[in-house]
C-alpha cells in the first residue's frame, strides 16, 4: 500500500507537469502582455477569457478529483492496519493546488525566471525568492498600470518606468506624482503684504492708507445734508471696475460711517449692508449677517463734536474679508423708549410712534468709507486658460489649465460669507468680470466638476447660486 501511495504521488506530479508542458499553457503564457505588470487579478481575468486554457485546467482538476479519493482510501487503510505495529508507516500526501497556486506560478514564470532558474514571486513585496541565493532569478519588473498614482502606460523604451500618468498626476523621473496647480497669482490676487496686527491697527484708526476710494450714489439723501430719517434711505458705494479698473479686483476689510443726529433726538440708526462681489444687479448681492454666527457687529464711538455724532465701524479683518464691487447700505431709524418696568428698552418704528412731545429730529451722514485693498486681475489670461479647455496648446496643457481654474474657483468661493453653503462667487467673476454668457459659465463649471471627480483625495462641495 505504501508503494501504491508513492505511485499516486508520482502520477500527481506527472499530471501537473503535463499541464505546465501543454500547448494550452504555453500559448496562454505567450499571449500574456509583458509591457506592464500583471497582478493575480489581471491574470485571472485573462484566464477567464481563454476558453482553451480553461478547458485544459478543468481537465487537470477532474484528474485530481479522481486521484485524490484513491490516495485517501489507502491512507485510511494504512492507519487502520498500523495501530498494532511498532513502526508507524511514513505517509506523505501531495498538497492540492488551487487556482491561487497557479496564478502565483504564472507570475513566477513571468518575473522570476532569469538565469535558467525558476523562483517564487511575492506580489506583496514584488520580489522573488530564488532557489540559489548565489544566482539572481528576478527579471526587471514592468511598471504597474492602474488608477491613481499607478501609471496609465509604461514607457515604450523602458517598461520599468511610467510613460503616461492618470488625470491629476504628473510624470517625474519615471514615476507618477500628484499634480499641483501652478501659481495663480498672475491671474488674480488674493493676499496683501500687510500683517494681521498691522491691518487691525490701521482699521482701528480708519487709516486712509487702506481706504478703497469708491463712488457714492444715493437718490434719497446727500452727504453732509440733514434729512428726515422717518423713511428708509438707500445709498451705495461702487467702484465701476469694468469701466475704470478692469485690471483690479477688490477686497473689503471694513466699513465706517459718521452719523450725526440733532440735539436730544431719540432716534437710533439701523444699518443693513449688502455686498455685490463683482458687479451686476442688486439682486446679485448677499446680505451681511452682522452679529450672527460669530460675524462682527457694529462698533459705535462718540465723536467730540457739538452734535450727537457717532462713528459706526464694522471691522471684518482677514477672517471675514471678501470680494466687493458695490456695497449697498440701507439706513432706517427706530425710536428708543423705556419699557413698562423702566429697566428695559423698547424700539418703535418712527411711523408707529405718534407722540408729538418726542423730538424725532433730523439725521445726516458726514462720511462713508470702505476699507480694504485692491489686487491685480488679468481677465485676458483667465480667458486664455478657459480657451485651453477646448484647444490645448500642448499635451497636458488642458489638465494644467483645469487645475489652475480649480484653484482659482476654490480660492474665490472660499471667501464667501458665513453660511451652511458657500456662495458661488466664481460664477459671478466669470459672468461680470470676464463677461461670459450663462451657457459658457455652465459649461466651464461642468468641466471643472468632472475633472475634480477624477482627482485623488478631493471632495466636491455644494454652492448656492448668487449670479444669474
Amino acid at each position: 500500500m505504501e508503494e501504491n501511495l508513492v505511485r499516486i504521488r508520482d502520477t500527481w506530479n506527472i499530471y501537473h507537469k503535463e499541464f505546465e508542458d501543454s500547448d494550452e499553457f504555453k500559448l496562454f503564457m505567450k499571449r500574456l502582455p509583458v509591457n506592464y505588470f500583471l497582478n493575480t487579478s489581471a491574470i485571472l481575468h485573462l484566464w477567464t477569457m481563454d476558453s482553451n486554457f480553461q478547458r485544459r485546467y478543468e481537465q487537470l482538476e477532474n484528474s485530481m478529483k479522481q486521484l485524490y479519493p484513491k490516495a485517501q482510501r489507502i491512507v485510511h487503510k494504512l492507519f487502520s492496519l498500523s495501530k498494532r505495529c511498532h513502526k508507524q508507516p511514513l505517509i506523505s500526501l501531495p498538497r492540492q493546488r488551487s487556482s491561487s497556486y497557479w496564478l502565483n506560478r504564472i507570475q513566477s514564470f513571468l518575473y522570476c525566471n532569469e538565469n535558467g532558474l525558476l523562483g517564487s514571486f511575492s506580489e506583496e513585496t514584488h520580489t522573488c525568492t530564488c532557489p540559489n541565493d548565489q544566482v539572481y532569478c528576478q527579471t526587471n519588473l514592468p511598471c504597474v498600470v492602474g488608477d491613481g498614482v499607478a501609471c496609465q502606460t509604461c514607457a515604450p523604451d523602458n517598461r520599468t518606468r511610467c510613460g503616461n500618468c492618470n488625470t491629476g498626476y504628473m510624470l517625474s523621473q519615471g514615476l507618477c506624482k500628484p499634480e499641483v496647480a501652478d501659481s495663480t497669482e498672475h491671474y488674480i490676487g488674493f493676499e496683501t503684504d500687510m500683517q494681521d496686527t498691522e491691518m487691525k491697527y490701521l482699521l482701528q484708526k480708519n487709516d486712509r492708507r487702506i481706504e478703497v476710494h469708491a463712488i457714492f450714489i444715493s437718490n434719497d439723501m446727500r452727504l453732509n445734508s440733514w434729512f428726515d430719517p422717518s423713511w428708509r434711505k438707500r445709498m451705495l458705494l461702487t467702484l465701476k471696475s469694468n469701466k475704470y479698473k478692469s485690471n483690479m479686483v477688490h477686497m473689503i476689510l471694513g466699513i465706517s460711517l459718521q452719523i450725526c443726529l440733532t440735539k436730544n433726538s431719540t432716534l437710533e440708526p439701523v444699518l443693513a449692508v449688502y455686498v455685490n462681489p463683482f458687479g451686476g444687479s442688486h439682486s446679485e448681492s448677499w446680505f451681511m449677517p452682522v452679529n450672527e454666527n460669530n460675524f462682527p457687529d457694529w462698533e459705535r464711538t462718540k465723536l467730540d463734536l457739538p452734535l450727537q455724532c457717532y462713528n459706526w465701524s464694522l471691522t471684518l479683518g482677514n477672517k471675514w474679508k471678501t470680494f466687493f464691487e458695490t456695497v449697498h447700505i440701507y439706513l432706517r431709524s427706530r425710536i428708543k423708549s423705556n419699557g413698562p418696568n423702566g429697566n428695559e428698552s423698547i424700539y418703535y418704528e418712527p411711523l408707529e410712534f405718534n407722540d408729538p412731545s418726542r423730538n424725532l429730529g433730523y439725521m445726516k451722514i458726514n462720511s462713508i468709507q470702505v476699507f480694504g485693498y485692491s489686487m491685480q486681475f488679468d481677465p485676458e489670461a483667465i480667458r486664455d486658460l478657459i480657451l485651453q479647455l477646448d484647444y490645448p496648446y500642448t499635451q497636458g496643457s488642458q489638465d494644467s489649465a483645469l487645475l489652475q481654474l480649480l484653484e482659482i474657483r476654490d480660492r474665490v468661493n472660499k471667501l464667501s460669507p458665513p453660511g451652511q453653503r458657500r456662495l458661488d462667487l466664481f460664477s459671478c467673476l466669470l459672468r461680470h468680470r470676464l463677461k461670459l454668457s450663462t451657457s459658457e459659465v455652465v459649461r466651464i463649471l461642468s468641466a471643472l466638476q468632472a475633472f475634480n471627480e477624477k482627482l485623488p483625495n478631493t471632495v466636491e462641495y455644494e454652492t448656492t447660486k448668487l449670479c444669474s
